[in-house]
């Protein structure tokens, strides 16, 4: 990311969850904040039955960034159910469970981790759509590249001798392997249970040639908004360093599962269709 300038790619992002609530039915993730927090002149380019040109080109990825936050929301309360407490959500973007949160009854107490320009014009947008933000949430500004998540942690109601959850969703391919590996040693010094749900890009070579050229027009994109991609892996040898790491059950979704799993049966074409990312469940 840019110094001192919010992600372009987190307003992009969130535009995508806010269409799937409008665009598809049956929805796959409900979030009923995402229209607000993206602001009224976004909110009112999206109407049922008027659907634009971008909409139209871009079911496969509004289906991934849906099944991605289900996904990891799905984990999360398996493990509050098996007694976590702790959340952390790593380069949170406009990500708005912590101002939904369904278990804080249970006491789930939510750490939203990200860039502090991005961190802030989130909380102000959040002030603007009148979104209450809950006690239970702690906003910790933190720079990946220059700051470790253990330093970012100390000094919150943090506890690092009681397992969490972590999500890392839309956030790995912008980072160098150096800031990838020293985020994930702070989740594998954790208690056992604890685990972590993230997405990766898998690397161009892997891919066919439709895929190449879906792959290459996004890495032109993010890149022309300066926050190009960085860094790729190959499923087997990710999972060879997360098991390196101490991490002992991992599940590695990809289209095929992603799209058995969870969009089985649908009537409309809303899946996800390329193979340009996968996410991964890891726990120690």
């Amino acid at each position: 990311m840019r110094e001192s300038v919010a992600s372009h790619t987190a307003l992009r992002v969130a535009i995508r969850r806010a269409e799937h609530q409008v665009l598809d039915d049956p929805k796959l993730f409900d979030d009923p904040l995402s229209l607000r927090i993206i602001g009224l002149e976004e909110a009112a380019k999206i109407q049922p039955g008027v659907i634009s040109r971008r909409q139209r080109l871009t079911p496969s990825f509004r289906a991934f960034m849906a099944v991605r936050s289900r996904y990891a929301e799905d984990e999360l309360a398996l493990a509050v159910a098996a007694g976590i407490r702790q959340y952390v959500v790593l380069g949170a973007g406009l990500d708005t469970f912590a101002c939904r949160n369904p278990h804080s009854g249970a006491g789930l107490r939510v750490f939203e981790i990200d860039h502090p320009a991005t961190q802030a014009w989130k909380r102000a947008r959040l002030a603007a759509a009148n979104i209450d933000v809950p006690d239970s949430v702690t906003f910790v500004p933190t720079d990946f590249e220059r700051e470790t998540l253990s330093d970012a942690l100390r000094g919150t109601a943090f506890r690092f001798d009681a397992p969490a959850f972590f999500s890392w969703l839309g956030v790995t391919p912008y980072l160098t392997e150096g800031a990838f590996t020293e985020t994930l040693a702070v989740v594998a010094a954790m208690p056992r249970t604890s685990a972590v749900v993230f997405d990766y890009a898998v690397p161009r070579e892997s891919l066919n040639e439709k895929q190449k050229m879906a792959l290459d027009a996004l890495s032109a994109l993010v890149g022309s908004i300066g926050e190009p991609f960085r860094l790729f892996w190959e499923p087997g040898k990710l999972e060879v360093r997360l098991r390196q790491m101490g991490f002992g059950e991992i599940e590695d979704l990809g289209r095929e599962q992603l799209n058995a799993r969870y969009f089985t049966g649908r009537t409309d074409d809303l899946r996800v269709r390329a193979n340009l990312a996968r996410l991964i469940r890891a726990v120690l």
